[in-house]
């Protein structure tokens, strides 16, 4: 199974990079290092990597506030605490085309929902779709709306499985709700915290729906993300070999750059002394 569906399409995918395979000619014809050297030179693969670097950083800083912020009103035990984590996780269930479709006539110009509660407070109407800054705040936005409950849900599972006594121990030393907080509750969630941020990033690493279906990456290419880019140059333009070779150097710096967080929040979370 690992050969069919990951060590094959790999090394298939590595051999079309040395290949001129587009739309007009196909095949496994050897052209060295054509497509890597068009690449180097590629502004617009490099920007989008930075700008998905920006994105999925911010949006999951976010998200982990807020699900952690959630989670802890949630561990509290609140009325109807059944009903709102069932109400907070229906985002996440959304299919995230359908999704983004609807959010896309909300932030509409002329007649979005956004723009006309706007107008009724007295603001002037935003371009969201159709300006880089705006654009980049929409997208932030419904990468937050969909996967906070994500966050929300890994960290209500940690904080209901801590223990007890050390609560029993900060409540019986006069401990005040923030000191017991960040002395007691954010330290023993640290590796579950680290577990959901990583599981997070990896996910992040990959917007595509939000983006193909709410801007197409644009305006220009100020939302475009690697995956988008990717999609048009394989897909779209049929440039097969030059894709296969953005797609390759996608996978090797998120794997270098996942690695590499993994490592220091790793060295973060190891107590002092060890």
């Amino acid at each position: 199974m690992l050969i069919a569906i990951i060590i094959f399409p790999l090394l298939f995918t590595i051999r079309v990079t040395f290949s001129s395979w587009n739309v007009s000619q196909s095949g496994l014809n050897f052209i060295g290092g054509e497509n890597w050297g068009e690449m180097v030179r590629d502004t617009r693969y490099w920007s989008s990597l930075l700008r998905l670097f920006y994105l999925s950083f911010l949006t999951v800083a976010i998200q982990y506030v807020l699900g952690f912020a959630i989670a802890l009103f949630a561990w509290k035990g609140i009325a109807a605490r059944r009903f709102y984590r069932v109400l907070w996780l229906i985002p996440m269930m959304t299919t995230p085309s359908l999704m983004a479709i609807i959010w896309r006539s909300i932030f509409t110009e002329d007649i979005g929902a956004l723009n006309g509660l706007l107008s009724r407070v007295g603001l002037d109407p935003v371009n969201w779709l159709t300006e880089s800054g705006p654009a980049n705040i929409a997208i932030t936005i419904v990468e937050v709306w969909q996967w906070t409950p994500f966050m929300f849900l890994i960290l209500l599972a940690g904080l209901l499985s801590l223990p007890k006594e050390p609560f029993m121990a900060a409540a019986i030393d006069g401990a005040s709700a923030w000191k017991t907080f960040a002395r007691v509750t954010f330290p023993m969630m640290a590796p579950i915290s680290i577990g959901a941020i990583m599981i997070r990033l990896i996910d992040a690493s990959k917007i595509f729906d939000s983006v193909f279906t709410m801007t197409r990456g644009g305006p220009g290419n100020a939302t475009e993300t690697p995956a988008a880019y990717i999609f048009q140059r394989s897909l779209q333009d049929f440039q097969i070999a030059y894709g296969s070779t953005l797609a390759l150097m996608y996978l090797i710096l998120a794997i270098l750059t996942l690695t590499i967080i993994g490592k220091v929040f790793a060295r973060l979370s190891k107590p002092r002394g060890i």
